[in-house]
């Protein structure tokens, strides 16, 4: 039991803990970055809970130590899980449970317990002021407002963010409770002042009106709290009452000063009533408040006898009752304060001088920017690749489709250059030697067989994962019975996992059919891929010459048309390429990574207990993605140039074509031209096509590995569970079983216990017990007479029964104990011996 007449909150107990360890473990396995990085920050970290867990003593020294590892735990919110892998242990300080340890994995809970001890130092540090002075008042105040805030703050901010039960005594009753005692005990404070400075009776009426209701308020909280001790609960009562009392008499004195005799008698009555409630609380409060009660108590009955003398002999005016009396008015001086370091803690964090010290861990990259970096990274590429450049190549390959379907450029090309190679074909006969042809193209189609055959050992491991784990959970369903067995099935209990089955296997069906098709087309062409990759002199024997054609103006006009218009083309798709390239540059350029880290800051000063999440870079992602908007724009620009060139090609080779008409002397040149040609065109979407299904099967194998180790965990955890279970089940069916057995055997001994009842009644119904009949030695010559003691022996079971004695006594006994019919007569008992 404290001793003043003021509370203060006790400091709550812990254990040291290294929270270092945790951290680093948790940097290692979450992060691209090695602890060895944060070695001061580690210790730092070590040092600050060390300092804040042993400021037990009221010194503003403590403050700042705990202030100090608060900020620097809000901090770490943002960077680190709550769960990050340390059990921080603590007791409570308030009610029956002290030595009732509480432990958690979380850092919410060891924040929660550090503000519970900067609280108890804010109202140890106002009970240690000198409150014998004016400045000592103030200070007691100011700290006592100081503690009601960070309680308040630890109730609304800390606790609903706790994702745990809290605490005992940290309750939403206790804690309300709590921080009305502080603001109570602040108030006194201003009233105690109050009186020192002498100001007047009505002014210090209303400050002891808002103590009581203060107190008062408390009072009802602690009531309903569990954590919160008899013993405290009756120093709150008994100083709402005080309070109440001494509001009264000072609101007495008022009216005595403004001669309103009669409501004074009546306020100083009331006065006296509320001391004596107080002081019912006397036998459980301490001495200091009860010579406080007991020393208003005798002021006010004095001033009452004397009011009373003075209105009955003088002023004879007219005694109001308590309902006519007019309720006090209040007069609030406090209010919960939370101090600056704690509500904008991260405010006051920085590098150089700052109040807390410098944000630990500032430079670890939170693994939520790590995932939203992928995620934009994933996003752009989707949008560059599978929109933009996609989009391009599209319009590309419909140029060769087009220029194919007219016999572009063979036919032209076997008219200008009948003998020989023409300039186009051996330019890619030499880049496709220079890519090393058709052995770069079975390369990689192996490599890509081999992503493939490892996707798919992946994809298979965790579907037989998932296919044991289905079979255990059906035969401990078959053991125990559905009744007892009643988690849900694999499927049910976590269906977003078996979700990806189906979707993984669609990816691979979808490539396995895009596979099939670039190995087809391959097939069909690689013949003539193999020849241009062979010599020159393979080629020309492929190539037939035709005889030099004698063209006429109108052809050669028209010819050079159509050579103009291909050249355009040709200028068309090389612009495309370097637009591609200048895209994909533009694209692997895109580092989003610094403006998400300066994202990340801002969200961790803004929302200090909210860890990072991915999707709040939602609105970066948009702002950074638009700077693609004018590549995309131009597609539709590329798609409409591209189709009047197109019309104006085919109108040229129309013409050229009715120009040459009859001419059939180059006709196998043209076809086997643009043979080759072909051949090139499709060798290059080969290649295409393979570098986006290896990169497809790169980018899958993530996927598959993610999903069988996500499958490895999913099994392991339902084997735990199943074991718990199934000991669960096993112990209730052992019980129930036992309960049986008990039960059975219970039953049978009834059973047997109403057969003997039954056996024993009739016979008892049937006939009387006889007595016992006497038993006598055969007649004997009498033998000697020797005076000796009569021989004492002990019966046992195997001696007969004698009633009565030798001789004649013998006979008498016997009958005395018989009836007249000879049966025994129960009244009589059985008597032993002769005498």
């Amino acid at each position: 039991m404290q001793s003043g007449n003021i509370l203060q909150i006790p400091f709550r107990r812990t254990h040291a803990v290294s929270l270092s360890e945790a951290i680093k473990a948790y940097i290692s396995t979450k992060y691209d970055q090695h602890p060895s990085t944060f070695t001061r920050d580690l210790e730092i970290i070590d040092e600050l809970r060390k300092d804040a867990i042993n400021a037990q003593e009221p010194h503003i020294s403590g403050v700042g130590k705990l202030q100090a590892y608060a900020a620097q735990l809000v901090w770490m919110g943002g960077k680190f899980p709550v769960d990050i892998g340390a059990d921080f242990t603590w007791y409570s300080s308030l009610g029956y449970h002290q030595n009732r340890a509480h432990t958690e994995n979380n850092l919410r809970f060891e924040l929660a317990n550090v503000l519970s001890n900067l609280a108890a130092m804010y109202s140890q540090l106002a009970l240690s002021s000198n409150r014998a002075t004016s400045d000592g008042l103030k200070a007691a105040a100011n700290n006592f407002c100081f503690a009601a805030g960070i309680i308040s703050h630890l109730q609304t901010t800390v606790l609903p963010e706790l994702r745990t039960s809290p605490p005992e005594d940290m309750d939403d009753l206790t804690l309300q409770s709590l921080e009305n005692l502080m603001l109570a005990q602040a108030q006194e404070c201003f009233w105690q002042k109050a009186v020192k400075d002498g100001l007047k009776d009505a002014s210090i009426a209303k400050l002891a009106a808002k103590v009581s209701d203060l107190y008062s308020t408390a009072g009802d909280w602690a009531l309903k709290s569990d954590a919160i001790s008899s013993e405290w609960i009756h120093h709150i009562n008994a100083k709402h009452h005080h309070f109440a009392a001494a509001a009264q008499y000072r609101a007495a004195c008022d009216c005595l000063d403004k001669r309103r005799y009669g409501e004074e008698v009546a306020r100083l009555r009331d006065s006296l009533n509320c001391v004596n409630e107080a002081l019912k609380e006397g036998r459980y409060v301490n001495k200091a408040v009860l010579g406080d009660l007991n020393g208003l108590k005798t002021r006010v009955s004095e001033d009452l006898k004397r009011a009373e003398r003075d209105n009955d002999t003088i002023y004879l005016i007219a005694e109001p009752s308590k309902s006519e009396l007019r309720t006090l008015d209040r007069a609030s001086m406090v209010s919960a304060k939370v101090p600056r370091e704690v509500g904008s803690s991260q405010e006051l964090l920085g590098e150089h001088g700052s109040e807390l010290g410098k944000p630990l861990f500032a430079k670890l990259v939170p693994y939520a920017v790590h995932v939203a970096a992928s995620i934009y990274a994933d996003r752009r590429d989707r949008l560059v690749n599978n929109t933009i450049i996609a989009e391009l190549e599209a319009l590309t390959q419909r140029i060769h489709e087009t220029l194919s379907s007219m016999n572009l450029p063979g036919s032209l090309q076997a008219l200008e250059k009948p003998l020989g190679l023409p300039p186009g074909l051996a330019s890619h006969a030499e880049d496709i030697r220079q890519s090393n042809g058709v052995q770069r193209l079975h390369a990689t189609i192996a490599d890509t067989e081999k992503l493939k055959a490892s996707n798919r050992v992946l994809y298979q491991e965790g579907i037989d994962l998932l296919r044991t784990e289905a079979g255990e959970d059906e035969a401990a369903r078959r053991k125990y019975g559905t009744e007892r067995w009643t988690r849900p099935a694999g499927q049910d209990a976590l269906p977003k996992l078996y979700a990806q089955v189906n979707d993984i296997e669609g990816y691979l069906k979808q490539a396995e059919s895009s596979d099939q098709l670039v190995t087809n087309r391959l097939r069909d062409n690689e013949t003539l891929i193999r020849l241009l990759a062979g010599t020159d002199r393979d080629l020309e024997d492929y190539v037939p010459s035709s005889r030099r054609a004698t063209m006429t103006a109108k052809v050669e006009r028209e010819a050079n048309a159509l050579r103009a218009s291909l050249n355009e083309v040709n200028r068309l798709e090389s612009r495309r390429r370097k637009k591609v390239e200048a895209l994909r540059t533009k694209a692997k350029e895109d580092d989003v990574n610094p403006d998400l880290l300066k994202e990340a800051g801002r969200l961790e000063k803004e929302y200090p207990m909210q860890p990072v999440a991915a999707s709040q870079f939602e609105t970066l992602f948009d702002r950074r993605l638009k700077k693609y908007d004018p590549d995309a724009s131009d597609l539709q620009r590329e798609e409409s140039d591209q189709e009047r060139l197109l019309q104006r090609v085919s109108e040229m080779n129309t013409s050229f074509q009715q120009a040459k008409k009859g001419d059939t002397s180059s006709k196998e040149r043209e076809q086997a031209l643009q043979n080759l040609e072909n051949a090139y065109t499709t060798y290059k979407e080969i290649m295409r096509n393979l570098e986006t299904g290896r990169k497809f099967y790169n980018d899958l194998s993530a996927i598959t590995t993610r999903f069988r180790d996500e499958c490895r965990n999913f099994v392991y955890a339902r084997r735990t569970e199943a074991q718990g279970l199934g000991s669960d089940v096993e112990t209730a069916m052992a019980g129930l079983q036992l309960q049986h057995d008990n039960h059975h055997n219970l039953r049978q001994q009834q059973k047997e216990q109403q057969q003997q009842q039954q056996y024993v009644q009739p016979q008892q119904a049937r006939t009387a017990i006889p007595a016992p009949m006497p038993q006598r030695a055969p007649a004997a010559p009498p033998p000697a007479v020797v005076n000796s003691p009569p021989l004492q022996t002990t019966w046992n079971e195997a001696m007969p029964i004698k009633f009565g004695g030798q001789g004649g006594g013998g006979g008498g006994g016997a009958a005395r104990a018989s009836g007249a019919n000879g049966a025994w007569d129960q009244s009589q008992g059985i008597k032993f011996g002769g005498r």
